[in-house]
């Protein structure tokens, strides 16, 4: 399987929307409760706007696989060298080296803008990504406990921080 990445724009809205919305209604990944409609896709392009951002394919098949970015961590400029990152990748893709992939070019991206230190918000019913982001050098630095409830039960949310 070969991946590619391609700057995240409006014709991707669709697959990234499907792919959002999968983990919207199957995991604890994507904290909203219910499925999203396809216009949301217009309010991860303004989070985005300025940073880097991709559509992660699968140059064999054609498919959209994923999508990962980063975005501002607080708007204030005190704050421009802190960025947070998001990414979502379909499951068969997760274990064939797209999310590593992704962080490394997200990284390079980073540190080409100056940002130092990069957050993660991680649900702590996740734990595949939390120990994804441990095995890549993120700490954690904090834990919001029971401040978010989906499918019947609380979850924590665990914030990682990695340093470039």
């Amino acid at each position: 399987m070969n991946i590619t990445f391609e700057k995240l724009g409006n014709t991707h809205q669709k697959e990234v929307m499907d792919i959002f919305n999968y983990y919207v209604e199957n995991s604890f990944a994507a904290f909203s409760e219910t499925r999203l409609p396809d216009i949301f896709f217009e309010k991860i392009m303004e989070k985005i706007q300025d940073y880097p951002a991709y559509a992660i394919k699968d140059s064999d098949t054609g498919a959209i696989a994923g999508f990962c970015y980063l975005s501002a961590y607080h708007p204030f400029p005190t704050f421009k060298h802190t960025a947070q990152i998001s990414y979502f990748i379909l499951p068969h893709y997760t274990h064939a080296g797209a999310g590593k992939m992704s962080l490394d070019i997200l990284e390079t991206d980073a540190k080409k803008r100056g940002i130092r230190t990069i957050l993660a918000d991680i649900s702590s019913k996740n734990p595949q990504s939390i120990s994804f982001h441990e095995k890549y050098g993120f700490k954690r630095c904090a834990q919001l406990e029971k401040v978010g409830h989906k499918f019947g039960e609380d979850f924590d949310v665990i914030i990682m921080q990695k340093e470039l």
